[in-house]
């Protein structure tokens, strides 16, 4: 998906209304139905995006253009792959020699322009075998990473927030001077440690809310810019 498409084409003039069902709760109905008439969804239909997602990371680099030609990237919790699409694209990645590699324990189908790690980026030796895949330090270090939700909203935010935490300790260890960080988080709090330590490692840093992420969702995205570059031992 390129620069500058608009991201409500695909929008549908009827809504479609989910009828009441035995067995089928109120709270699954209504996501079900905001799910059938969203536009983004529709959008990654028609124009083969493995998920609406995409269009977040596409949003935020057209506004801060931190994907370009040339770059390399690493997607942590690539599946189903739409962050990786866009990355691979966005910085013409060779598929013969790819400068994008997406790592998420999910199976998960190709991507072309992408090297797929399937293991646990918690794993210890996740980072290095990362790092030996794409070929040297990475450019950009983007995270869409959530913890699976328990409905207790507390403690879904605390248990992202500390994806959150050990892919932004990964960026600092790795990116080349001048990098990137982009990574999911909620709000909600209990992340003043994380943006000092970003702070210091970055010379900008800030929230950021994609129009494709629904007004609805406590989502954000943390976006930290111009790496400064590893402190002397």
């Amino acid at each position: 998906m390129k620069k500058g498409a608009k991201a409500g084409a695909g929008a549908r003039a009827l809504r479609t209304r989910v009828k009441k069902k035995r067995g089928l709760k109120n709270s699954s109905r209504r996501w079900l139905e905001r799910h059938l008439n969203d536009p983004y969804v529709h959008r990654a239909s028609a124009e083969g995006m493995r998920s609406r997602a995409a269009y977040k990371l596409a949003e935020i680099d057209d506004r801060y253009g931190i994907l370009k030609p040339g770059m390399k990237v690493i997607d942590l919790g690539a599946a189903p792959g739409g962050w990786s699409q866009v990355a691979a694209e966005r910085v013409r990645s060779d598929p013969e020699s790819p400068s994008v590699v997406g790592i998420d324990y999910l199976e998960m189908d190709p991507v072309p322009g992408a090297a797929i790690l399937q293991t646990d980026f918690l794993d210890d030796d996740a980072p290095d075998r990362l790092i030996a895949l794409l070929g040297g330090p990475p450019d950009v270090v983007l995270s869409d990473m959530a913890a699976p939700t328990t409905g207790h909203r507390r403690t879904d935010h605390l248990r992202t927030m500390h994806l959150c935490e050990a892919a932004a300790d990964f960026a600092v260890n790795v990116l080349a001077p001048g990098g990137h960080f982009l990574a999911k988080t909620f709000q909600g709090g209990a992340e003043a440690e994380l943006l000092s330590m970003l702070k210091r490692n970055f010379r900008f840093v800030h929230h950021v809310k994609p129009p494709a992420s629904r007004s609805e969702s406590v989502e954000l995205y943390l976006l930290a810019r111009e790496f400064k570059g590893a402190a002397p031992a």
